[in-house]
């Protein structure tokens, strides 16, 4: 999947990843994509819950060789 921005969260730990996501999505402008690759398990229940509780598009994952990457479409809120 093709993306905007890349966001390393790869050791870091719950909410750290989600925080830095939330941060780095108030620069992008309305359908960016961004990518955040986490190592945490958690982020799997924490991506898709904060995209639903902010209004952004939650895309889908993939995994990675250290954990997995999470695609989201800023909202145009």
């Amino acid at each position: 999947m093709e993306y905007d921005l890349d966001i390393d969260a790869i050791g870091l730990l719950c909410p750290l990843p989600v925080l830095r996501l939330r941060k780095r999505l108030e620069g992008m402008e309305a359908g960016q994509i961004a990518r955040l690759c986490a190592s945490d398990a958690i982020a799997h229940v924490d991506v898709p819950h904060f995209c639903e509780e902010q209004g952004h598009e939650f895309l889908g994952s993939e995994d990675l060789s250290e954990g997995s990457a999470f695609f989201v479409k800023k909202s145009g809120k």
